[in-house]
């Protein structure tokens, strides 16, 4: 069976055909940048060039960088534009692909059922931890299996400031770190997210995930087990269209 999936981050919109048996994309992905300002429309936009690029006609799944209520409510925008607070996203995605079935979760949440299927979180019990780093830090928590959604645990406090603001990618490039540096304040960031949840595994996602061997090694004290994303930074891709089968 086969869903189209769009991931929509702070920097790029991306999507693919899914293989929801085996968890893979079938075809390459199609990305494009994210518009600034990533308004409402302007994003709508981009998702509408990334599912035509393929020629789609059938139910889609799209991730969102920010708390979905109801699949559909954005609640906030941390990395996009303010506007998309209280927009419906999933009437808005929808009219824009020509009234395609839509369904819209959060980006992170997405991943995480990905990871918990198909990848590094498959058959784990008891708490798991998804983290995704890239423009902010996203968060996926699981209890058993179950996702307890929109967490947005990239925005807890860290030496005063939003987590993602020091610990993101992001925060990485802005700042010039190396990846020792980046990876004292990645393991400052985990034992206070391991202080709070006390999880069994860490699963560390996002484009980053690909150079895991430059920074994983580095985090030292987590008595988590840590190890980066299989599916890495398509994994929001097939959480999306995952959800968007169930929806279906």
């Amino acid at each position: 069976m086969q869903i189209f999936g769009v991931d929509i981050g702070g920097s790029g919109i991306k999507g693919a055909p899914v293989d929801l048996d085996r968890g893979e994309l079938t075809e390459e992905r199609y990305k494009v940048l994210t518009p600034r300002p990533a308004t409402p429309d302007a994003v709508a936009d981009g998702v509408k060039e990334v599912v035509g690029h393929f020629g789609w006609t059938g139910p889609v799944g799209i991730t969102f960088p920010g708390v979905v209520t109801d699949g559909a409510t954005i609640r906030t925008a941390a990395n996009v534009d303010k506007a998309w607070i209280d927009t419906d996203a999933r009437a808005l995605l929808g009219e824009r692909l020509g009234g395609l079935p839509v369904t819209v979760l959060n980006d992170a949440d997405a991943a995480g059922v990905a990871e918990m299927q198909f990848g590094a979180g498959r058959d784990r019990r008891g708490t798991v931890l998804l983290l995704t780093f890239g423009t902010g830090i996203g968060s996926a928590l699981f209890a058993d299996g179950e996702l307890v959604a929109n967490t947005e645990l990239g925005h807890l406090e860290l030496n005063g400031h939003d987590a993602e603001k020091r610990a993101s990618t992001k925060a990485k490039e802005d700042h010039e770190l190396t990846w020792e540096q980046w990876a004292h304040r990645v393991q400052k960031y985990l034992a206070h997210v391991e202080m709070l949840f006390s999880p069994a595994l860490f699963i560390i996602g996002g484009g980053v995930s690909r150079k895991a061997d430059k920074f994983l090694p580095l985090i030292e004290g987590i008595k988590a087990e840590i190890v980066p994303a299989q599916l890495q930074n398509n994994a929001g891709i097939v959480g999306a269209a995952m959800r968007a089968a169930k929806s279906a």
